[in-house]
């Protein structure tokens, strides 16, 4: 395992959980984003862009400025100040003509940065293929890639992904219909126990009957003869609801860094950890021919030392915890250093001690 440092991150809030809003909590069927994508070119770059030899810069630019009525042959596209793109945005639902979109622009060749550029107007489609926007703007990126005459280099940031704000305008109105008969509610996270919780917060507000369960990850609300639906809708999202969350750790050893949530629980057990540490000296020596002799020649030597260091620990006992605060104080109590705390964890799970499940990343 790398030698990485684990950051425990705790919330050691004491007080009981805020209610959260329908709104927060679900999607209502039918309702909902749709991803959209487009190549284009950005020009303008100072020398920053794809290698002139590139195909695929060389093939859309002549295309380009086929349209605008310019014939270049691409043998003569020899410049570096362009670059190949992927365009990306979401399309929100009941998006109208003329609305603006905040674009994501990503470089698709090997340019070294994609900085003051300039994406010339390239059309957004949907998985149906049909032009829904058209993107075209200055980028937004963020850092820059300063390289010097011997070839040394600076970089700041990533700079091969830019942002367009408003980079794109709406051309067609989302295909999206507003509920006919009923109000589907989607839980971001199904659970039982927090679409119960979400049926009686609507009956409590809205009357017997109002909703009803048909899984854990939906809860329909029947929309009445005459109803308004908008003004429905805003009732349903600004409900406040308490959802109930699994007992969770999360493990990220890549990044180092454990995550432990609210709802886990410790029980009494007994403990302890050993810390080996391993420590290799190599000092080459010189070996000289006897001056005597004089024979033979100078040889390099490997000499290598290994020296072993196991500290030696007591058991200690981990008193049962009930909150997210007494886990962490437990845990630290230990002494334990951070790297040791994923296999400590690890071990109180399979000893029936850690109430949570474990996940890692």
């Amino acid at each position: 395992m790398h030698a990485v440092l684990i950051t425990l991150a705790v919330c050691l809030a004491a007080g009981p959980a805020s209610a959260d809003r329908i709104k927060d909590l679900t999607t209502i069927a039918g309702v909902r984003d749709n991803h959209l994508t487009g190549f284009g070119i950005v020009v303008g770059l100072d020398g920053t862009g794809d290698d002139s030899r590139s195909p695929l810069v060389k093939g859309a630019l002549t295309k380009m400025l086929k349209k605008l009525g310019v014939t270049v042959d691409p043998a003569d596209l020899k410049a570096k100040n362009v670059a190949a793109v992927m365009i990306t945005t979401e399309l929100p639902a009941f998006a109208k003509p003329g609305m603006t979109l905040d674009i994501t622009v990503s470089s698709v060749g090997n340019a070294k940065s994609l900085a003051g550029g300039m994406l010339l107007a390239a059309p957004l489609k949907g998985a149906d293929q049909r032009t829904w926007a058209i993107a075209q703007g200055s980028l937004s990126i963020g850092g820059f890639v300063a390289e010097g005459a011997s070839g040394s280099t600076a970089k700041k940031n990533h700079t091969l992904v830019g942002l367009v704000p408003g980079g794109a305008q709406v051309e067609a109105s989302a295909p999206t219909q507003m509920p006919q008969h009923q109000i589907a509610l989607l839980l971001k996270q199904p659970d039982f126990t927090t679409a119960t919780r979400m049926r009686e917060a609507i009956i409590t507000a809205l009357g017997p009957s109002a909703a009803r369960l048909t899984d854990a990850g939906t809860v329909v609300v029947p929309i009445a003869k005459g109803s308004d639906v908008g003004q429905m809708i805003a009732q349903l999202e600004a409900i406040e609801v308490d959802p109930d969350v699994k007992a969770k750790v999360i493990i990220d050893e890549k990044t180092g860094t454990i995550v432990i949530g609210e709802a886990v629980t410790l029980r009494t057990v007994a403990i302890t950890f050993g810390a080996l540490t391993i420590e290799v000296d190599e000092a080459p020596i010189a070996s000289q021919p006897d001056a005597t002799f004089g024979r033979g020649t100078t040889k390099i030597l490997e000499r290598t030392s290994v020296k072993v260091n196991e500290a030696d620990n007591q058991i200690r006992v981990l008193h049962k915890a009930g909150t997210v605060g007494d886990v962490a104080a437990a845990l630290a109590a230990l002494g334990a250093k951070p790297r040791d705390l994923v296999s400590i964890l690890r071990a109180l799970k399979a000893a029936g001690a850690l109430r949570a499940d474990l996940e890692t990343l």
